[in-house]
């Protein structure tokens, strides 16, 4: 049997513990079964379970590389052609099997046919939902993704793999075919811009819902962290499943623990 804490909630439903928080896992999965119009929010939790680590947790990838983190700010990857040359040796040399989606991915597929998942937002750029079956026309991802390349200059998009073997090919610092420009992974680095209509999704999203599940996320980098107060602000409930403290535990209705791959899943069911 599966036990979920929850330690934050903003209003008192009919079943309560001690503090005032719902404690029945019950009362939260018969508020999911009761949504009619649910938009997930997920972040690098969702992940782990596929072998991915997170950015900042004790071993996350820029707490144990800082380097990584510079290779992640558009500026110094766009003057720095040594930097952009050990970012595409490093990806061009990731060695073992791609990371495959897991449980948690899987689950939200599952749910997606139940007609009543409104968008499925993400601050991930692993691709991992696409991969597990999730509609494209659903998936909102906002930091982009890996698995394409974009050029700095022109916009043209191609897929990572073909980049990546002209690097093993022996291009250090491929260039796009196009205008020559600088090629990087079509991900949001630090100093770009997010795209408009993809932040305008994720708000619409927000305001039409009647439930917010964020998973995985820390909800601490804006302005996607926004969706949690403004889908509170047009009466949706919200609930937050993250194995750590968040920034918005205090706004939700309902805050789990647990691993997400078992935690979610269950939810869902």
């Amino acid at each position: 049997m599966l036990l979920f804490r929850v330690v934050s909630c903003s209003f008192t439903p009919a079943s309560t513990g001690s503090l005032g928080c719902v404690t029945d896992q019950a009362v939260v999965r018969e508020w999911v079964a009761n949504a009619q119009r649910i938009v997930v929010l997920t972040g690098a939790g969702i992940s782990t379970d596929s072998g991915i680590a997170d950015y900042r947790g004790p071993q996350g990838v820029w707490t144990k590389n800082p380097e990584a983190e510079k290779q992640s700010d558009i500026s110094q990857y766009v003057a720095d052609a040594d930097l952009r040359k050990a970012s595409w040796r490093r990806r061009a040399h990731i060695t073992g099997p791609a990371p495959q989606p897991n449980a948690g991915h899987r689950a939200l597929v599952d749910f997606e046919r139940s007609g009543r998942l409104l968008a499925l937002v993400t601050q991930n750029v692993d691709g991992l939902h696409l991969a597990a079956g999730s509609d494209p026309a659903l998936v909102v991802e906002v930091h982009g993704t890996t698995r394409s390349v974009a050029c700095l200059t022109c916009g043209e998009r191609g897929p990572m793999d073909s980049t990546l073997a002209r690097v093993r090919a022996g291009e250090q610092d491929p260039a796009c075919g196009r205008c020559g420009g600088i090629l990087k992974a079509a991900t949001i680095s630090f100093g770009q811009a997010l795209v408009p209509a993809d932040l305008e999704r994720a708000d619409n999203a927000a305001r039409r819902c009647d439930m917010l599940l964020a998973v995985g996320t820390t909800l601490g980098v804006f302005p996607v962290a926004n969706m949690v107060p403004t889908a509170a602000a047009a009466g949706a409930q919200v609930v937050i499943l993250n194995e750590s403290p968040t920034a918005m535990d205090e706004r939700a209705d309902a805050v789990l623990r647990g691993s997400i791959s078992d935690v979610l899943p269950a939810l869902l069911a």
